[in-house]
């Protein structure tokens, strides 16, 4: 049945109406919450976080830069935030298939030093702000999807619907069924994370991408391992570029050295990659076969594994952050900085600074209008200085690794020793990541060895350490545009792709060899990684709200 058809017979829909509603209970939507409760207790908000708790569906390196969260909870120390390791190495090595190259201190780039930087656990820090949050006064509605942008005559935002619950696969409502409800608001805040699905839709919407690059991702895979006492490393962060990326692959390698003997290390691919055979997940465990990585975690135990795409084009595909009625925060518009690997100081600067814009707004008596304070700080902020000095960053990898690597030392190293903060130059994109792929006769096949069990894994042993679990019985929530194209375009051009960039083995064809191929999707391994909702080169696939609570549950990472 159709939204529609569930309301003409069971609705209308519960409402409940706040000043503010913000989608999504990561570092941004919680900041935006918690600064809007500083400026002003009176304030209503509520935030929808999709996971089970807040911190469940987070997924981060994380090498944390502690400057937004010092303006937003200067005493965030005694207040308990779990900021534990503090950064005592930095090492940038260039890996061949069998050796490494450690870059000398003095030459590495401002964007690789992490002094004053924490090694942290993000998902344990967003339970924090979850906590703070709702001692603010704070609503937090864990385990509820965001799934539809309510209008109002006029165009504008005035909230949001959340998922029906107890549809079959079939469609139809079964017993369980329970209406979603409306939370309405004066403005509404999105903050999704990466390719949010609302926030996708309201960018093409309001055309709020008009006149800015394509915005480009990067799939990170990461595992979390318990190391003997003998190999742990507090605090030391490592950084790889090069293999087993080749020439034209945008990539490397993160390693960082937690405290309590844990190790969280992962691979980011780049999604504009060109080979269609290329699987992020099997080069990640590739790259820890190298004896630079192996290193650190041979002998020990892996205890955690999660996928999730990031957002990489930087300023240059940062879309128009409002609208009417609304706002988008963090990685739903883009604010990661991809030349320093980090987004979640990114996120709660966003976070506050929308804040600032919304509350005297809201005293006025202003309601479901453009918010035109927030852009306006945004651009005299430290965050837009930091993201315009690494305008390029992404851009120049386009043009091989090799240029990549020697412009990043030239802008982020040599042009800071010469009084620039940021290059007198830009270099633009103008290919969405999903054209980027060629065709699968076009190119060599990558042929990956088998996982050994005990240092390189399989992806579905590694999806069940993950805590991944969806209702059975619901509509699959990876959807087709188009039934036919997997067949008849993807598997015939591209050889099958979304059979390898799915980081959760999600997507299968099966039938090849006897001349019937279909594919099937096996929804219930979904880790909400948005991968194929970005790389599908027919953009085919779209990526949409599962009942909440569903999804993994990501303990330590």
């Amino acid at each position: 049945m159709t939204s529609q058809e569930l309301l003409d017979r069971y609705g209308p829909r519960e409402a409940m109406e706040y000043d503010v509603v913000i989608v999504g209970g990561g570092p941004a939507g919680l900041a935006t919450a918690i600064r809007l409760k500083q400026i002003d207790a009176s304030i209503s908000v509520v935030v929808l976080e999709k996971g089970s708790e807040p911190g469940a569906h987070i997924l981060s390196g994380a090498v944390m830069d502690p400057r937004a969260l010092n303006e937003l909870i200067p005493d965030w120390k005694a207040q308990g935030a779990p900021l534990n390791q503090p950064v005592t190495g930095d090492d940038v090595l260039f890996l061949g298939p069998t050796h490494a190259s450690r870059v000398p201190d003095a030459m590495v780039p401002g964007c690789f030093h992490n002094d004053g930087n924490y090694v942290v656990a993000l998902g344990a820090l967003v339970k924090w702000l979850g906590g703070v949050a709702e001692g603010l006064g704070v609503e937090i509605f864990p385990g509820f999807t965001a799934a539809e942008v309510l209008y109002d005559e006029r165009g504008a935002v005035r909230g949001v619907a959340t998922g029906n619950l107890g549809i079959g696969k079939d469609g139809e409502p079964h017993d369980g069924f329970q209406l979603g409800m409306e939370l309405t608001a004066k403005y509404t805040v999105f903050a999704e994370g990466a390719r949010g699905h609302l926030g996708k839709q309201l960018i093409a919407r309001h055309r709020l991408d008009e006149g800015r690059d394509p915005q480009s991702y990067a799939i990170g895979i990461k595992e979390l391992w318990e190391v003997p006492a003998a190999q742990a490393k507090p605090g030391l962060v490592v950084h790889t570029a090069g293999w087993p990326m080749d020439e034209h692959t945008y990539g490397g390698g993160f390693l960082y050295h937690l405290e309590g003997g844990r190790v969280t290390l992962g691979l980011v691919v780049g999604l504009d990659y060109q080979n269609p055979w290329l699987s992020p997940f099997e080069e990640m465990q590739r790259w820890k076969t190298h004896p630079a990585v192996r290193a650190h975690i041979e002998g020990g135990k892996r205890i955690g594994y999660g996928a999730r795409a990031i957002t990489a084009g930087g300023i240059l595909s940062l879309p128009k952050l409002v609208f009417p009625g609304g706002a988008l925060v963090g990685c739903d518009a883009g604010t990661l900085n991809a030349a320093r690997i980090k987004g979640s100081h990114a996120a709660i600067k966003s976070g506050m600074l929308a804040a600032e814009a919304l509350a005297p707004a809201l005293k006025a008596g202003r309601q479901h209008d453009e918010l035109t304070a927030y852009p306006e700080a945004f651009e005299k902020s430290w965050l837009h200085e930091e993201l315009q000095g690494a305008r390029n960053f992404k851009q120049w990898f386009k043009q091989g690794n090799t240029i990549g690597s020697l412009m990043t030392g030239i802008e982020q190293w040599l042009l800071p020793k010469l009084g620039f903060k940021s290059p007198p130059w830009t270099i633009h994109r103008k290919a969405p990541d999903h054209e980027r792929l060629h065709a699968a006769s076009q190119v060599p096949r990558i042929a990956y060895p088998k996982p050994d069990g005990k240092l390189t894994f399989d992806r579905l042993s590694s999806v069940f350490i993950s805590s991944t679990n969806h209702e059975e019985n619901q509509p699959a929530h990876l959807t087709l545009k188009d039934a036919s194209v997997p067949v008849a375009v993807n598997l015939a051009r591209y050889g099958g792709p979304e059979s390898r960039y799915c980081p959760a083995g999600v997507y299968e064809f099966v039938g090849v060899e006897e001349g019937q191929p279909r594919l099937v999707i096996n929804a219930q391994n979904c880790v909400h990684c948005k991968t194929c909702d970005i790389k599908d080169p027919t953009q085919n696939i779209v990526w949409v709200t599962p009942e909440g609570g569903g999804g993994p549950n990501y303990a330590g990472m």
